[in-house]
């Protein structure tokens, strides 16, 4: 008899839609902003395929953040900022026969359509590049655009002019208001060439076309990107003052009178089983297309309909991509490399003998992480069978080596040590990743923990946003954070740079002359700085405002605060691991009794371990001490108001008139703790309009509720 799988709680659905969230958040933002992806496009795919199971299972717990809301990432730094007139949405996937013939279903019942009412769809390859948005305005070329999070994309209207495919001019025929959308992508000839180019140059070469592609759009220097062999296919629309036809079909038929370049695949398919022809007569011949392609979209061919069919959240309901399975190759594994990422995550890189996937060379593969690695059991010198899924990034799929042979091969050990810093690469219990503890002096987390520690919620430096941070970087002038505080002896070299010498319109305070001048004013007046806002900016794993703002009123200033962390560091020294005590067990017992001597409500043993490794590593010591010689950190004084809820937990829940900020701010203020969920140990629940399962579950246990205006009242009491 199978054992059945038991369905999570909602506590377990939380924590995972949690999870996600950050995790699709994370690889969304490496692919369309950064340009490149840590995983394929079938593990990002089964991310948020994951996500949608839980929001259908568990609507209630559906995150203000939620993948399912999002389009793309947000736009870069370094570019000017474009504000879409129509948002540029996202595809829903398909990636079985049954599920095209489900997306044709819906629209039917959406329209309430009779059975021999025919939908027709248009059926063209999806190209791998970089959405763009084109803008013409009296059949002129006025700007461009990248995707962005589908609401706001990055002007990259001098790039778009120089991409030949492009149009400069419409013809007579064409409306006032064009708004053209499609990809920019790169040949694989052309790819190819680009990085025999890069490689005689003694520069990187790219992982692919869409890499390629997209990194030589998205270059600060128009000159880069006019020596790049960029192309343009078109395949949709935003504004249009005039529509030209009625259908799908009949409006890329104008786009290719006016000059657009369009798929000379894109056909119209009466039935489903018409447009599954065409995805396998397009999938028999993708090796052989002139660019990369995952799959083939369709679309409802008859605009009326799509404007009935609308969107729902990010996608449209009209239009569904259906997903290419992945490719396979065997090839040799000849070395494991560790990358460190921006945050700390040390990530396993197969590097391979060159091998063809799928009309591509590939030569590195992702092996995720050490337990992938341990489950695989992978060795260097291993057949490996490799897997190109979503024509981005390859992975390894397992050995296929002679078992003798692979016998004889070295087991690989993941490194204890960060190959970037040297400091303790550490795993905490219950996670897959490992990750460096160097933090502050990590070179690959660096410029990503400067930016933190200078963000609004940290030392909050006017002035001071990503791009300068990493101008100031690459310049060599600022490489961790007292470095900040030593910038007046440079005032000079910054003057000559771009824009940062520029002359105020107005003087806002005496002596402030540039760009430069207001920056340095700046920078001087956050030397003094509150403890929480100390710590929080020095990035500790698991140290948000809250838990700062905690530990600081408990500690009150950074000697007892250290002393305190110093004696959790001792005592892991000290620890004897018990005799049949696994190596988890001892290291959550260890973490317990750390957190027991912090003694700060809040802190467990997840927030301990971090403060513990953090103030373990003596480059960390080193740069906070560094800092403490050019930063005055004051004691947090914590004052508070006798009232009726002074030392009460309370919950904040529903659509309130003040932020959550404020509400949080005005029970600190009258002694109160305020949680983020609604337990037994909760004694006051606040909730406003709409309030939803924290309000139910108020309720069950007992808890006395209050609205808004009872809240008030109750601050208004305590004077």
């Amino acid at each position: 008899m199978s054992e059945q799988i038991k369905a999570p709680t909602d506590a377990e659905a939380a924590a995972e839609l949690a999870r996600l969230a950050a995790e699709i958040a994370r690889h969304g933002a490496a692919y369309h902003t950064h340009d490149a992806p840590e995983i394929s496009d079938a593990d990002y795919d089964a991310l948020v395929r994951r996500n949608s199971e839980l929001e259908a299972a568990f609507p209630h717990l559906k995150r203000a953040d939620s993948p399912s809301e999002t389009v793309g990432a947000p736009a870069a730094s370094g570019f000017g900022k474009i504000v879409h007139a129509r948002p540029m949405l996202s595809l829903d996937n398909a990636f079985e026969d049954d599920d095209v013939t489900a997306f044709v279903t819906k629209v039917r019942r959406f329209l309430l359509l009779d059975a021999d009412v025919l939908v027709r769809l248009t059926a063209e390859p999806k190209i791998d590049g970089l959405s763009a948005s084109l803008r013409y305005e009296n059949r002129m070329l006025v700007s461009g655009a990248t995707r962005g999070d589908g609401t706001t994309g990055e002007d990259v209207t001098a790039n778009l002019r120089t991409v030949a495919d492009i149009p400069q001019t419409l013809p007579a025929d064409a409306p006032d208001v064009v708004e053209v959308r499609g990809e920019v992508y790169m040949a694989k000839d052309d790819f190819l060439r680009l990085n025999e180019t890069q490689l005689a140059n003694g520069d990187k070469p790219f992982a692919n076309p869409r890499n390629a592609a997209a990194g030589s759009l998205r270059q600060l220097d128009v000159a880069v990107t006019r020596a790049r062999p960029l192309r343009f296919f078109a395949h949709g629309w935003g504004e249009l003052s005039a529509v030209p036809a009625d259908t799908q079909a009949g409006v890329m038929a104008a786009f290719a009178r006016w000059g657009f370049p369009v798929s000379d695949r894109l056909v119209t398919c009466d039935s489903v089983d018409a447009a599954l022809g065409v995805y396998r007569s397009i999938e028999t011949d993708r090796a052989d297309l002139p660019f990369d392609i995952d799959g083939v979209v369709y679309k409802v061919d008859r605009l009326d309909w799509q404007e009935r069919l609308g969107q729902v959240a990010r996608s449209p309901r009209w239009a569904i991509a259906h997903k290419f399975p992945a490719e396979k190759a065997v090839t040799r594994l000849l070395a494991i490399d560790i990358q460190v990422g921006r945050t700390g995550v040390l990530t396993p890189v197969a590097r391979l003998e060159p091998v063809g996937v799928g009309g591509v060379i590939v030569t590195n593969a992702t092996l995720h992480n050490a337990d992938e690695i341990a489950r695989q059991d992978v060795r260097v010198g291993d057949l490996v069978r490799v897997q190109r899924a979503g024509d981005v990034i390859p992975q390894v799929l397992g050995w296929v080596t002679d078992a003798a042979e692979h016998a004889a091969l070295p087991a690989y050990i993941f490194p204890e040590r960060c190959p970037e810093c040297d400091s303790h690469a550490e795993r905490e219990v219950g996670e897959v990743a490992v990750r460096c503890t160097g933090g502050l002096i990590c070179p690959a987390q660096r410029v990503e923990r400067l930016r933190h520690f200078v963000s609004r919620r940290a030392l909050d430096i006017d002035g001071l946003g990503d791009e300068r941070i990493q101008t100031l970087f690459d310049a060599g002038l600022v490489k961790q954070p007292a470095d900040i505080f030593r910038l007046q002896p440079h005032r000079e070299l910054m003057l000559t740079w771009p824009k940062w010498g520029q002359s105020l319109s107005e003087k806002t305070k005496a002596g402030e002359q540039t760009a430069v001048d207001k920056l340095l004013r700046g920078i001087e007046m956050k030397r003094d700085q509150s403890f929480d806002r100390f710590l929080f900016g020095l990035g500790i794993r698991h140290i948000g405002e809250v838990t700062a703002r905690d530990l600081a009123r408990a500690f009150g200033d950074w000697a007892a605060f250290a002393a305190r962390i110093e004696a959790c560091i001792a005592l892991r020294a000290a620890a004897l691991q018990a005799i049949g005590e696994s190596d988890d067990k001892f290291a959550r017992r260890i973490a317990l009794e750390c957190a027991a001597l912090i003694a700060v409500g809040g802190v467990g043993p997840e927030v301990a371990t971090a403060l513990a490794d953090f103030l373990d590593e003596p480059h960390n010591r080193d740069v906070v001490n560094d800092l403490l010689a050019e930063v005055r950190v004051a004691t947090l004084v914590h004052e508070t108001r006798a009232s009726e809820v002074a030392g009460k937990t309370l919950v904040f829940t529903g659509a309130l008139s003040m932020s959550r900020d404020e509400a949080r701010a005005q029970a600190e203020a009258l002694g109160a703790k305020v949680a983020g969920s609604v337990s037994a140990k909760t004694d006051l629940v606040i909730a406003g309009a709409d309030a939803g399962s924290k309000l139910a579950k108020a309720q069950a246990l007992g808890v006395t509720v209050i609205d808004e205006d009872g809240w008030r009242a109750l601050v208004a009491r305590a004077g």
